[in-house]
């Protein structure tokens, strides 16, 4: 089984290109933080080449910018070519098959379903009542 979840933020922009046949793709690395600091406290982060194809690729291009979190399902592909210098390399990338974009970077325009989505309501105020319990929103809950 070859199945990779990734989720972080884009490194770069996306870069949408098209192959001779007309089909689209778009290339990403994502930075991905690792669990857990190393010795000097520093969390090291790894950054993974995504390859997105079609209409899912030109969405990733037109929506993710620099900074944007999203998800990714696909699989991992290696491949190798000879460099100009006559060394063989050596790439490893994930062939997403689902991309979700999860939040935007600061400044950036609007995602798709932000046209959809509610507005955001104002801060309810706790009710406490004679039973000395404190009325909680279902959103504040952590599960």
């Amino acid at each position: 089984m070859n199945k990779a979840f990734l989720i972080g933020r884009l490194a770069r922009d996306p870069e949408l290109r098209t192959t001779p046949s007309g089909v689209s793709v778009c290339t990403f690395r994502l930075a991905i933080s690792r669990r857990f600091a190393n010795q000097q406290g520093v969390r090291e982060a790894d950054f993974i080449n995504i390859v997105v194809w079609r209409a899912q690729g030109e969405n990733c291009a037109r929506y993710l910018t620099k900074g944007s979190q999203c998800a990714v399902a696909g699989s991992i592909q290696t491949r190798s070519y000879d460099a100009q210098d006559g060394t063989k390399r050596y790439v490893t990338e994930v062939v997403a098959d689902e991309v979700e974009f999860l939040a935007r970077a600061q400044g950036s325009s609007a995602m798709p379903g932000d046209e959809f989505a509610p507005p955001p309501q104002a801060p309810s105020q706790a009710y406490t009542g004679d039973t000395g319990f404190t009325q909680v929103d279902d959103d504040e809950l952590p599960f």
